[in-house]
C-alpha cells in the first residue's frame, strides 16, 4: 500500500510540475483569442464553462479504457503500476495536451488536418483515412458490450439487438446535435459518477491495504504463458487509456472548438489524463487487492470477464449504491466513448472536404456516409474487431507524438519532451505489430507456417524507432524557427 500512495502522489504531483513545465514549453498563452471566440457557429464552435469541458473531456478519453485495461494489465505485474504513473505523466499528458493545443491554434482543426500540416500531405492524405476508419471502428466496438449489459437488466423481449438499435440511435443524436444540447448535458453528470466511484474504490483499498501489493514486490510477468505475452510490448498496448492512447488526440480538437481560454488549457487536457491515469491506478490495485493476489486475478478472469469482476467488487466494497455506479459506469462509459468516436468521425471527415457543419443538412450529408460504413463494420465479429483496435489506436499516438515533435521544433522550443515517447512509442507500436498474434505474424504464419520471433520483432521496432529519429534530426537542423 505504501507504493500505491507513493504512485498517487507523484501522478498528482506529476501534473502541477511537468504538466507546467510542458505549458510554459509550448507557449500556453491566456490573451489569445481562441476558436469559439472567432469561430462560433452554434454547433460545434460552443463556448462551455471550463469544468463542464474537463469532464466532458474526460468522459470522451476515459471510457472502459482506465477500467478493463488496468485490470487486464495489471497481470503483467508491478510493471503495470510504474507504466501508468510514467506513461501518464511523460507521455500521455503531454501527448493529449500537445494535441489540444495544436487544435486551439489551428482554429480547432481535427488530428489529420494537423499532423498533416507537420508531416506533409501524403501523410495528411493517409491520417485522413485512417483515423477515420479508427474512429468508425471505435463506434461499433462501443455497441456490443453495453447492449449485452443492458439485455440481461431487462425483459427478455428487450434483447441485444434491440439496445444494440437504441444505442446506434443515440450515436446519431449525438453525432448532429449541437454539442451542448446532449453531450454537454448528459457527460457532465456521467464523468462525475466515473469519478466518484474511483473515489470510493479508492477509499475501501485503504480498509482492504494488506492485498494492496508493493511495487517492489513480485516484479515479474504474472500471465499465464508469460513467453507469448512479454511486458515489452504487450503490456504497453494493453494498459493504453490509463497512460497514453491516440483515440485522445482525435477526441480534443471537440473541446479545443469550445474552450474560452487557453489558460484552461493544461487542466482540460492534461489534467484530465492524469485523472484517467489516477482511475486506472485505482483499479489495476483493486484488482488485485480484490481477488486475493495475482494468481486470484488470473483465476477470476479467466473464469469471466472485466465487467464481472468490476460488478462485483463494486457491490461488495460499495454496496447496493456501487453497484449502480457499476453498472453506469460498464454501460455509460462504452457509450460516452462510442458517439464522441462518431461525432470526431463526422469532423475530421467534414473538415478534409471543405464542408462547413452549422446548417444541419450538411451535417447529414457527411453523417450519413459514417453511420452507413459503421453499421456494416458492425457486421465482422466482435472480437476480431477490437483485436485490431488496440494496435491501431496506438500507431494514432505515434503519428500524433512525432507531430508534436515536429511543431515544437519548427518553433524553436524543447521537442525532447514529445520526441522521447514518441521514439518509445514507435519501438513499442512496431513491435507489437509484428509479434503480436493480430498483427503481421499471423500472415507468415498462414503462408509459412512460421511465427516471427520476439528477438526480431523487437529489432525491427528498434530499428525503425531509430530511421524515424535520424530522418527527424536531419529535418530539424535544417529547420528555421518560426513563431
Amino acid at each position: 500500500m505504501i507504493s500505491f500512495v507513493i504512485a498517487l502522489v507523484v501522478l498528482i504531483g506529476g501534473y502541477f510540475v511537468y504538466g507546467t513545465i510542458v505549458s510554459r514549453i509550448f507557449g500556453q498563452d491566456g490573451h489569445r483569442k481562441t476558436p469559439v471566440h472567432t469561430m462560433a457557429d452554434g454547433v460545434d464552435y460552443v463556448p462551455l464553462p471550463s469544468w463542464k469541458i474537463f469532464l466532458i473531456q474526460f468522459l470522451n478519453i476515459a471510457g472502459l479504457g482506465p477500467i478493463f485495461g488496468a485490470i487486464m494489465g495489471v497481470m503483467y505485474g508491478p510493471a503495470a503500476f510504474l507504466w501508468i504513473v510514467l506513461g501518464t505523466i511523460f507521455a500521455g499528458g503531454v501527448h493529449d495536451y500537445l494535441s489540444g493545443m495544436m487544435s486551439i491554434r489551428m482554429g480547432g482543426a481535427s488530428l489529420p488536418e494537423i499532423v498533416g500540416s507537420q508531416l506533409g500531405d501524403k501523410v495528411k492524405l493517409v491520417m485522413r483515412w485512417f483515423a477515420l476508419l479508427l474512429m468508425i471502428l471505435v463506434g461499433a466496438v462501443f455497441v456490443y458490450n453495453p447492449a449485452d449489459l443492458l439485455a440481461r437488466l431487462t425483459p427478455d423481449h428487450l434483447d441485444s439487438l434491440f439496445w444494440i438499435i437504441v444505442i446506434f440511435a443515440y450515436y446519431m443524436a449525438a453525432t448532429l446535435l449541437p454539442i451542448d444540447k446532449l453531450i454537454g448535458r448528459l457527460y457532465p453528470v456521467f464523468g462525475f459518477a466515473l469519478l466518484f466511484m474511483a473515489v470510493g474504490i479508492c477509499v475501501m483499498l485503504f480498509v482492504n491495504h494488506d492485498s494492496v501489493p508493493e511495487i517492489w514486490e513480485q516484479m515479474y510477468n504474472h500471465k499465464a504463458d508469460a513467453q507469448a505475452n512479454p511486458i515489452f510490448p504487450m503490456m504497453f498496448v494493453s494498459i493504453a487509456c490509463g497512460a497514453i492512447s491516440g483515440f485522445h488526440a482525435t477526441q480534443s480538437p471537440m473541446m479545443a472548438r469550445c474552450l474560452k481560454n487557453e489558460k484552461h488549457a493544461r487542466p482540460i487536457f492534461y489534467g484530465a489524463m492524469v485523472a484517467e491515469g489516477i482511475v486506472a491506478l485505482i483499479w489495476a490495485a483493486a484488482a488485485v487487492a480484490f481477488t486475493g493476489g495475482y494468481d486470484g486475478l488470473q483465476e477470476y478472469v479467466g473464469t469471466g470477464t472485466p465487467a464481472v469482476l468490476v460488478d462485483n467488487l463494486s457491490k461488495s466494497w460499495l454496496g447496493a449504491f456501487g453497484g449502480i455506479l457499476a453498472i453506469l459506469g460498464v454501460i455509460a462509459a462504452p457509450i460516452t466513448s462510442g458517439d464522441t468516436a462518431l461525432r470526431s468521425a463526422r469532423l475530421i471527415a467534414a473538415d478534409f472536404l471543405g464542408i462547413k457543419q452549422k446548417a444541419l443538412m450538411k451535417r447529414l450529408l457527411v453523417s450519413v456516409p459514417i453511420f452507413v460504413l459503421c453499421f456494416v463494420v458492425m457486421l465482422l465479429p466482435y472480437d476480431v474487431l477490437w483485436r485490431y483496435f488496440a494496435w491501431c489506436n496506438q500507431v494514432l499516438a505515434v503519428f500524433t507524438l512525432w507531430t508534436a515533435t515536429m511543431w515544437l521544433a519548427r518553433r524553436g522550443r524543447n521537442h525532447w519532451i514529445s520526441f522521447i515517447p514518441a521514439v518509445f512509442m514507435t519501438c513499442v507500436t512496431v513491435t507489437y505489430i509484428f509479434f503480436a498474434p493480430e498483427g503481421f505474424t499471423s500472415l507468415t504464419t498462414a503462408l509459412w507456417g512460421v511465427a516471427i520471433p520476439y528477438e526480431a520483432a523487437l529489432g525491427t521496432g528498434l530499428a525503425v524507432s531509430a530511421v524515424l529519429a535520424y530522418l527527424f534530426w536531419r529535418k530539424a537542423s535544417h529547420l528555421k524557427p518560426i513563431q
